[in-house]
């Protein structure tokens, strides 16, 4: 199946960490677009979202994305980028790496729309099996992109939204070009 005139879009959010409560919040939302199996570097949207609560990032949680309290003022609400991110994901497909955080994020928008999904920890797990294990940094190694990336997002590390979005695209493109030419939409959608 040719690719190239379906339209891609890639989100990731960072939280909190799930606190005593057993509930976390998204504090940082990162969107890159793919179009003719190409990203698309002006697409790219990253945000710190304030909290709703005021609570503290979790100290396990800080330590893997580096976030602050001080990253966090004056930052937006998760509702107050809905135009941003209604926007930028309305009529794509749209791609996570471990998708049902950012479907349980995107809970806050319940009339969404947005019902073409591709997770790439999923797809990966179908056409990579044997890779040690299916985090996006492992699968991005293996495929060899981790300067690509680096190049798209050069003051960015694992771990910030927008580095991990335009990851999961690049890993996308890479699934879909060992996908069997016949192959069609559904059927991906399938594994």
């Amino acid at each position: 199946m040719d690719f190239s005139d379906i339209e891609f879009t890639a989100i990731d959010f960072e939280s909190t960490g799930f606190g005593d409560d057993g509930t976390d919040e998204a504090i940082q939302i990162g969107l890159a677009t793919m179009g003719g199996m190409e990203i698309q570097k002006e697409s790219f949207f990253r945000s710190f979202i304030s909290p709703k609560k005021s609570r503290d990032i979790e100290k396990s949680t800080l330590c893997v994305h580096r976030i602050t309290d001080l990253d966090l003022e004056n930052a937006p609400k998760l509702n107050d980028l809905w135009p941003i991110i209604n926007n930028a994901l309305s009529g794509k497909v749209v791609v996570a790496h471990g998708a049902g955080t950012e479907k349980r994020f995107l809970r806050a928008f319940p009339m969404h729309g947005f019902k073409t999904w591709i997770d790439t920890l999923q797809l990966a797990r179908k056409i990579m099996p044997k890779v040690k294990n299916h985090s996006l940094g492992t699968l991005i190694e293996e495929i060899g992109a981790v300067n690509e990336i680096k190049e798209y997002c050069p003051d960015l590390k694992w771990h910030d939204a927008l580095y991990d979005s335009v990851a999961s695209l690049v890993l996308l493109r890479e699934l879909l070009k060992n996908v069997e030419k016949t192959a069609t939409f559904q059927e991906i959608m399938q594994l």
